[in-house]
């Protein structure tokens, strides 16, 4: 199917993009984050408009996207652009989730995967971040220009507020799936 095949294209960018982004080459980086980006709202758009949604695609989707944007946070925060503690909170939050739907699989309790909608707000907004620090870099808005810095703390705090406003909607919802007898044994 075509929005597969276009996921699939966008995870081919994350090496891309993290060449580029270690190589400082900004502008290029930042276009393949772009496309990236468009990818992502393409296949979605071409799935629900054409009837093409697959079960495989609607694993692949959230992989590519996790995939491109911890890799990102990473990338950014070795080379100093993006706060290590920024960095830390999106990693663990995504490292929380894929634990407890592993964890739910042990126990034999599988939890269908969709994701909530703090969750898809969240994702747009570490997007636009990422997809901010590239073109400020691209642009020449950088370094050291005060309203980028002002902008970006902001941003990083907004961000922040998101990835645990929705690492704690999982949480309930991991634990509400779980039922009283489970959630028991964890404590």
């Amino acid at each position: 199917m075509i929005p597969n095949l276009i996921t699939i294209m966008r995870l081919f960018l994350v090496p891309v993009s993290i060449t580029l982004v270690v190589m400082r080459e900004w502008e290029a980086a930042f276009s393949a984050f772009l496309l990236a980006g468009i990818s992502d709202a393409a296949d979605g758009l071409i799935a629900r408009h054409f009837d093409m949604k697959t079960e495989l695609g609607a694993y692949l989707d959230p992989i590519a996207d996790k995939t491109l944007l911890v890799s990102c946070f990473i990338t950014l925060s070795i080379i100093g652009e993006v706060p290590a503690w920024l960095t830390i909170a999106v990693v663990f939050r995504d490292l929380l989730i894929v634990g407890a739907v592993v964890l739910c699989w042990v126990l034999e309790k599988p939890m269908p995967i969709r994701p909530l909608m703090i969750s898809k707000i969240n994702t747009t907004v570490q997007l636009l971040f990422i997809g901010a620090i590239l073109g400020s870099h691209a642009y020449g808005l950088r370094p050291g220009v005060a309203v980028v810095d002002d902008w970006e703390r902001s941003a990083a705090v907004l961000v922040a507020g998101l990835t645990l406003a929705s690492a704690l909607a999982y949480l309930a919802q991991w634990l509400r799936h779980l039922g009283p007898d489970q959630r028991e044994d964890l404590f």
